[in-house]
């Protein structure tokens, strides 16, 4: 299938959204109810193959009981299968665990079965067929504002730049500790096909159980995750679920050589994580124990820092989307930095550009850090930061970032290289340890580039993009002082306790 026909077909079914917008339905929960009979479909093929067939799903809940039904009894089978499926094990547990039925008029439910699903055979189309047309369905979901699902969306050239950087190995074990719908998982996993010149029979059968995985809080955004992934052949419709549902700062995680996420932006957290700082729990406060974190801190992104830290083997690597006050809040954060410095190879970050991101306000950087052995001496040589910012203006509709923009990024970054063969230019800087141990709290936030706009009567923006940048400063700001706010009051409950 050409570009053109994946494209006519994304075009097919999200054009249906439309239709059940006027009853309510979300461009999300769309999505979700399109993975349900995808994969129900995907199975029933799989039954009936001439070569090995195999009964995924129990024939009392198969694709063929919903062609068969009609009306008020089509939309009762389906509300059952839903249901029970939602107790398997496996694949199919993560796929419809809690799930609903969100088309409610039963001839548009028969439509969506029949004419929409029903009437292509999904397990001919090649995996990057129905993969990508996955993924168009999953950014054509994010820009719906109201349903907030921009959020689990990193903008895929941003994910392709950050592991051109990393290259994965086909002996990497790959973790998402926040894999939102699967993204980096995806992009890693075809990066290996791509670049691997075969991936060996032992090295799939990692890959299929276990080798690449993520954990997901939310049960909607877990289930588009798993889907992704069967639909691109990572797993099989039978295996084991690559996706865990849960909260990763809640528990230790299994030892990984490569970490790669966006964590939820935000920083307020109803848990306040507490480390291996000497502070203790106060009465009535909603706590976890992680003797293994650095710093006690209420705050989400540094607990995601910690987590990441904890998960690494030693030699492993990470590259980590953060927001701004990651890289300069005191208190804990000064703290984590500093341990981060000391313990890690911290040698890159990536200032990112405002407009790339469906969250608004957000002023965001990629850091890429990699685990070291214990020693007294400070890991940390060198801390290149690149300034993809200043100058930088991106939208999400009239200007969105590419993977071109990034090229050189990626170039300087020299993917493989010793660090010591990289050079300085305009947006590239060096920073050593002893310089950046020096600087107030640690303030990793590093800028030296002035923003030619500012200057250049010629260079300004048009005004809309002037006033929408305003809009997201102003965001970023609010939610910096939020930051700060949070911070003090932690600082203040440690005192009294």
């Amino acid at each position: 299938m050409s570009d053109a026909q994946t494209r006519q077909l994304v075009a097919k079914l999200w054009n249906y959204c439309d239709v059940l917008r006027d009853d309510g339905v979300s461009a999300i929960d769309y999505v979700e109810q399109l993975t349900y009979l995808l994969f129900l479909k995907m199975a029933d093929e799989r039954a009936r193959r001439p070569l090995k067939p195999e009964q995924v799903v129990p024939a009392e809940y198969s694709w063929q009981k919903l062609v068969d039904s009609d009306g008020d009894e089509l939309e009762e089978q389906y509300r059952r299968t839903l249901t029970a499926l939602g107790k398997q094990p496996g694949i199919l547990g993560t796929i419809f665990r809690k799930a609903q039925n969100k088309v409610q008029d039963p001839a548009k439910l028969k439509r969506l079965v029949v004419d929409l699903i029903g009437k292509e055979n999904w397990s001919r189309q090649g995996v990057d067929v129905k993969g990508e047309a996955y993924e168009n369905l999953l950014e054509n979901s994010a820009t719906d504002v109201k349903s907030g699902a921009g959020q689990y969306f990193t903008p895929r050239p941003l994910i392709q730049a950050i592991i051109d950087c990393v290259q994965p190995r086909p002996d990497d074990t790959i973790a998402d500790p926040a894999c939102g719908t699967g993204g980096f998982l995806i992009n890693a996993f075809e990066y290996l096909q791509n670049r691997a010149e075969d991936l060996s029979t032992e090295q799939r059968r990692r890959i299929s159980q276990g080798s690449i995985g993520g954990t997901e809080l939310v049960d909607g955004t877990a289930r588009l995750a798993a889907m992704n992934m069967v639909l691109h052949g990572i797993v099989q419709p039978s295996d084991n679920s690559p996706i865990d549902v849960g909260d990763s700062l809640a528990q230790r995680a299994k030892p990984v050589s490569l970490v790669l996420s966006n964590p939820p932006f935000g920083t307020k957290s109803s848990v306040t994580m507490i480390g291996d700082d000497g502070r203790k729990a106060r009465k009535g406060e909603n706590s976890v124990t992680r003797d293994d974190f650095w710093a006690s801190t209420g705050n989400k992104q540094l607990n995601f820092v910690q987590h990441i830290t904890s998960m690494l083997t030693v030699n492993g690597r990470a590259a980590v989307v953060l927001p701004d006050n990651v890289l300069f809040e005191g208190g804990a954060g000064e703290a984590i930095r500093r341990r981060l410095l000391k313990q890690f190879d911290v040698h890159t970050i990536l200032r990112l550009p405002t407009g790339i991101f469906y969250a608004g306000g957000v002023k965001a950087n990629v850091v890429f850090f990699e685990r070291k052995p214990v020693r007294e001496e400070p890991w940390t040589k060198k801390l290149w930061v690149y300034d993809f910012r200043t100058g930088e203006h991106f939208t999400l509709k009239t200007r969105p970032l590419t993977r071109e923009a990034l090229r050189p990024f990626v170039e300087a970054y020299m993917p493989g290289e010793d660090l010591d063969k990289r050079i300085e230019s305009d947006r590239f800087k060096a920073f050593t340890y002893d310089e950046l141990i020096a600087r107030d709290k640690a303030n990793l936030d590093i800028t030296w580039l002035k923003d030619p706009s500012l200057e250049d009567a010629a260079s300004l923006l048009p005004p809309e993009q002037i006033a929408r940048e305003i809009v997201e400063d102003l965001e970023a700001a609010l939610s910096e002082f939020a930051a700060i706010a949070q911070a003090l009051a932690g600082t203040e409950g440690s005192d009294e306790g």
